[in-house]
């Protein structure tokens, strides 16, 4: 007992004297008792968020590029295993020293290196997924408007805001305010919001799948599927496993901004897996379901998850099977995209920006950039997720090669929570080889979605995160070596 109150009173005062240098509450190292986060905690935080339309519209992808239904059910798996492995791995430093990922990045980075990596991830990442899932959200709402109001979709006949018309901008307008406000409420009405929504999605998701599978004719017909254009092409697969990683990349980077509340390592080690791969299971299945029996049952190819649910006869059902995505997609939104954008943007610029503040900002930006533009396609999607790829898997890799490899899962404190002026461990305040190295990693992968026709390149990029994570990792711990042993 002694000894926890002592540590509990240098909490403190470290807590004190790094205040006294300017840094929030959102960024400082939290508390013995700010660290509430149990088991089940981690095991409910994207039980609900995993069903979200961009994550249903990936998977649809699959069977475009012809993969069958038992290779869609393992891609997901494998994909579930590795944003888990991600999770636990690049979580574990926070959940030991309760740091968040904003001051993570300095270890890794420098002080000043780390603007690059928190800009990345914090705002173009967030700004991007916050555009884009919200613009799928309210393309899924202008379904549930249109059964409740007659003659919705015809408002504003002709008009185009820049590619985007009139009904789907009012839907767009609804679900901007309303995950916006759900942001604002902050991390507790997020925790309630996560622990009891998960529950609803999940009822009405597998209840959306039984429907797919009968008016199918039952499991056999959607197990004897064959895809128009049966894959060819083994490295079509792992390109497949790589886009579905990249839709939970951001998360995996920026983990740490979640793990900072465990109450012990040992919570967010058991509690994110279990909760992943468990959701990815029934998410497996109510894809396939979802995809495959609405393709069997109407003759064609359903790439928007929304449509699919759209032939359901029943109006109440409709809007509750969106709605429970909608729940989905926003909890994935709010946790995965402006909670890290608002973190990283208080770090770097504290006194220009809280976390709300920066939260909605992120939220405008992602407007701005016609968000619409992006998921038009299969082919501007998955473009969109090499993108994402390619930067979010160089900056996790170096994370993870500075924490267990040249640091030796130690940390300390005092060189990340420095003085103004003070550039910490790194006399120029930046680690140049950190920033080198994702630099490389970064441009290599991603120039294979301009030089098509060189195949190291290619190949490169249709494993974006696999790529640059690989890359940096190995690049990065080899120069360290190096540089230890001159």
């Amino acid at each position: 007992m002694a000894q926890l109150d002592w540590q509990a009173s240098n909490e403190e005062v470290s807590r004190e004297q790094w205040k006294s240098y300017g840094y929030s509450e959102d960024i400082l190292p939290k508390s013995s008792a700010e660290r509430d986060w149990g088991i089940f905690s981690y095991i409910t935080v994207w039980m609900g968020a995993v069903h979200n339309i961009m994550s249903y519209m990936t998977v649809a992808g699959f069977f475009a590029l012809g993969l069958s239904v038992p290779q869609v059910f393992w891609a997901v798996m494998l994909s579930a295993v590795i944003v888990s492995a991600g999770y636990v791995l690049n979580g574990y430093s926070a959940s030991k020293y309760g740091i968040p990922f904003a001051m993570l990045l300095r270890d890794s980075f420098g002080v000043k290196g780390s603007v690059i990596p928190a800009l990345c991830r914090g705002l173009i990442a967030g700004v991007v997924f916050f555009g884009a899932t919200t613009v799928v959200g309210a393309q899924s709402l202008n379904v549930i408007f249109a059964k409740i109001i007659p003659g919705y979709m015809s408002w504003g006949a002709g008009f185009d805001l820049f590619g985007l018309d009139f009904p789907t901008m009012l839907s767009y307008m609804v679900l901007w305010v309303v995950t916006v406000l759900l942001f604002l409420g902050g991390m507790n009405i997020l925790s309630v919001f996560s622990k009891y929504s998960s529950p609803v999605v999940y009822i009405f998701i597998i209840g959306a799948a039984i429907w797919a599978i009968w008016i199918a004719g039952g499991v056999g017909p959607i197990m004897d599927y064959v895809p128009a254009k049966p894959m060819e092409n083994g490295l079509v697969f792992i390109a497949c496993v790589s886009a579905l990683v990249s839709n939970w990349a951001g998360p995996i980077v920026n983990i740490s901004d979640l793990t900072q509340r465990a109450k012990t390592p040992r919570a967010a080690i058991f509690g994110l897996p279990f909760g992943m791969i468990v959701s990815y299971v029934l998410f497996a299945i109510t894809c396939i379901g979802l995809i495959v029996g609405t393709e069997i049952a109407f003759g064609q190819p359903i790439f928007n998850i929304v449509d699919a649910i759209g032939k359901i006869e029943n109006p109440f059902s409709v809007i509750v099977l969106i709605l429970a995505l909608n729940v989905g997609a926003t909890g994935f939104v709010v946790f995965g995209n402006l909670l890290p954008a608002g973190l990283q943007m208080t770090a770097l610029l504290p006194k220009w920006f809280t976390v709300k503040s920066a939260g909605i900002w992120t939220a405008v930006l992602g407007t701005l950039i016609l968000p619409w533009k992006l998921v038009s396609s299969t082919t501007t999607l998955y473009l969109f997720y090499s993108f994402i790829g390619s930067m979010y898997g160089p900056i996790a890799g170096i994370m993870l090669s500075s924490y267990y490899m040249e640091r030796k899962r130690k940390l300390d404190l005092s060189t990340i929570y420095v003085k103004p002026g003070d550039n910490g461990r790194y006399a120029s305040g930046y680690n140049l080889v950190a920033c080198v190295v994702m630099a490389i990693s970064f441009i290599l992968p991603m120039s294979g979605a301009f030089f098509t026709n060189v195949p190291l390149l290619a190949t490169l990029n249709q494993f974006a995160f696999f790529s640059g994570l690989i890359l940096s990792f190995v690049l990065y711990t080899l120069c360290y070596r190096l540089n230890k042993s001159n």
